[in-house]
């Protein structure tokens, strides 16, 4: 049985946790966070033991597995010492904090061989995974444009947490919750050759971060994708749709707050009627349960990981690449 290290004992940790305590492969060892009566309380139902020094826990020989779900300024120190120590190593997004840390993430998961995953669950909802498959079967075509949104509303007080604070994070809205459509439309559509988009900041007080982003994404074969990624959508929204040349594939919500998750699936006949089908996901959200499926498939198969360290680094890439042409006005070529 693998033991498992979870470093970071807020929400995420929640989410993650249950599926690893429901597989008999694995067990959570340890729960760390620098507040010791936060990683207890996680901690202790699990039958973990609680720490608030995470260099020694990764140091620990008997642990094999590490999930790095601290804030983004410390992903990339974390998640290198794990995978120098021999871990195998899950990583919320954004993978990290700078491009520079994600290619020397890269790099170390590439040196020691070990299983890096980006903490991409979206990639993972039932519905967006259907939509991929039928995408790939040729369903609908040759893809002809994409369109996201993705939206919350702020509460009062945003700008007193740590997503509000720009030496602890790289970016608002857009890299925050908007770089996981960012990251679909890379996998459905192939390399993001350039981009162009637009930030402003006009209801919450957290300066130089924006609250909407908006993102025009080319790929090399000239496809467009356009994202809007919003902290001043007041009812929460889901959206992603690729439109092929004989049909459409769109997701709607995510479960919880999101609305039912939802696929529609449209064949497009110039000389016929017009039809969709839709598929309703209910119940809770699984992602989170498939995604560990994945990266524990993964390190059992020492293969790639749906969503790996390269993926993290591309998705920030271009998100980077979005705030560059935000600010000078000018499309970005990415490399």
């Amino acid at each position: 049985m693998k033991k498992v290290a979870i470093i970071g004992a807020g929400l995420q940790a929640k989410r993650r946790a249950a599926p690893i305590a429901e597989d008999s492969r694995f067990q959570i060892a340890t729960v760390v966070d620098r507040d010791e009566k936060k990683a207890a309380r996680l901690a202790t139902p699990l039958g973990a033991a609680a720490a608030t020094d995470w260099r020694r826990v990764v140091a620990d020989p008997a642990i094999d597995v590490v999930l790095v779900l601290t804030y983004p300024d410390t992903h990339a120190e974390i998640s290198i010492a794990a995978l120098e120590a021999g871990k195998d190593v899950l990583c919320e997004k954004p993978l990290t904090r700078t491009e520079a840390e994600a290619r020397a993430l890269c790099a170390a998961a590439e040196r020691t061989g070990r299983t890096l995953k980006c903490g991409f669950n979206h990639r993972h909802h039932p519905a967006i995974q259907e939509a991929f498959r039928l995408f790939a079967s040729g369903l609908i075509g040759k893809a002809v444009f994409g369109r996201a949104r993705y939206g919350i509303g702020g509460r009062a007080g945003i700008e007193t947490e740590w997503r509000s604070n720009p030496a602890i994070v790289s970016g608002g809205q857009l890299m925050e919750q908007g770089i996981h459509v960012v990251d679909l439309f890379a996998w459905f559509l192939g390399g993001i050759r350039r981009v162009t988009g637009f930030t402003s900041t006009g209801r919450w007080p957290i300066q130089p971060l924006e609250e909407n982003g908006f993102a025009l994404l080319e790929t090399a074969d000239g496809v467009v994708a356009s994202v809007h990624s919003s902290l001043t959508q007041w009812t929460n929204l889901f959206e992603f749709e690729i439109y092929g040349e004989s049909g459409s594939l769109t997701v709607r919500g995510l479960g919880t707050s999101y609305g039912v998750e939802e696929l529609v699936i449209a064949q497009h006949d110039p000389n016929g009627p017009f039809s969709h089908h839709t598929i309703e996901y209910r119940g809770g959200d699984i992602s989170w349960k498939a995604e560990w499926e994945e990266f524990a498939g993964a390190i059992e198969e020492h293969r790639q990981p749906l969503g790996n360290g390269e993926d993290g680094l591309r998705a920030l890439q271009i998100v980077n690449a979005v705030y560059a042409a935000a600010k000078s006005g000018q499309a970005v070529v990415l490399p």
